[in-house]
């Protein structure tokens, strides 16, 4: 009898191993950030950040090699430092945050192309608009922590926001764009793994 007991605790237990998701990466936010930049009026760069957002990657595997990532960005929560600047990428000249207020990105596939450094397809989504990009992303390392193992990404990404449907372009005296077509993508992100 106690051997049957011990066969069905031991089977309970293996089990609820396997609905914890071990191989699921939460995001730490306290040490994370999404930052971005585009070209103004040609001549210089203004950077932003989008404070609430949140990312995961899923493998079973060390190398990554079976990793899938989601992420999710609240439209809204773009900081310029610059509160007119804000509200006016918020406005359907951008974003139109009221009637499409999150960035999403699935991936279709997470490639290893050298010692650390992947290539990870997926799906955009802002505004009503769906595309298939590439991020150029590194694992920078692997550590054991008091709260699991962690792990830290840098990615970066560059699309064209016309492509997206952020159609303001008012030009300047000589021809090139106040706000320029590319925004690029910077993604610090660190994760934990229990």
């Amino acid at each position: 009898m106690k051997k049957s007991l011990f066969i069905i605790f031991a089977t309970l237990i293996v089990a609820a191993a396997a609905l914890a998701d071990p191989g699921t990466w939460t995001l730490d936010q306290a040490h994370s950030s999404v930052v971005f930049n585009v070209q103004h009026m040609v001549i210089s760069e203004v950077t932003g950040t989008f404070k609430d957002f949140n990312v995961s990657i899923r493998s079973s595997k060390d190398d990554f090699s079976d990793a899938g990532i989601s992420a999710t960005i609240a439209v809204k929560s773009i900081d310029t430092q610059n509160e007119m600047r804000d509200g006016h990428l918020k406005t359907d000249d951008f974003f139109n945050a009221e009637k499409f207020p999150t960035i999403k990105f699935q991936s279709t596939s997470f490639a290893k192309v050298g010692d650390g450094h992947f290539k990870i397809k997926g799906n955009l989504t802002i505004r009503d608009t769906t595309k298939e990009v590439t991020i150029d992303a590194v694992l920078n390392g692997i550590i054991p922590s008091g709260k699991g193992m962690r792990s830290g990404w840098k990615a970066t990404l560059a699309v064209n926001r016309f492509d997206y449907g952020l159609k303001w372009d008012r030009t300047i005296e000589t021809g090139g764009l106040v706000a320029g077509a590319t925004v690029n993508l910077i993604f610090n992100l660190e994760f934990v793994k229990q």
